[in-house]
């Protein structure tokens, strides 16, 4: 068996400070750039998966031809009605366009057509003018 005071000896004194050798900066230095290398190339290879994920997700998610054939099939579903706006109560949260008046020269020809009120054409447009 090996006795414990052979392998270490006994400190006497006060142990004073050593800087480090220039192998062991070296040392050092290696071993922090290996590490930041290491690092690197996971984060590289942590995103390359999640580019491949992404693709293949977006693959995935592509319109099944087989739903377009379930759509067809279903039964069409009631939209959502407002019964106080049904009553007139509330205005109706989408309104229905309502349909403009359109106007025939031929049938009424007293009415005017010009756009701004008080701006009245009088005659014909395409006859001649006389100063």
């Amino acid at each position: 068996m090996i006795e414990s005071h052979s392998i270490l000896e006994p400190l006497q004194t006060a142990q004073h400070y050593v800087p480090p050798s220039s192998r062991e900066l070296r040392s050092q230095a290696v071993y922090r750039l290996q590490i930041g290398l290491f690092g690197l190339c996971a984060m590289l290879l942590i995103v390359g998966l999640a580019n491949v994920i992404r693709d293949r997700m977006r693959l995935t998610d592509s319109i099944d031809p087989i739903q377009d054939v379930v759509a067809v099939d279903a039964k069409p579903t009631k939209t959502a009605s407002d019964p106080l706006a049904d009553i007139g109560v509330v205005p109706a949260a989408d309104p229905s366009p309502t349909p403009t008046p359109t106007q025939n020269p031929a049938q009424n020809p007293g009415a005017s057509t010009s756009p701004t009120p008080g701006m009245e054409m009088t005659g014909d447009p395409s006859a001649p003018t006389t100063p």
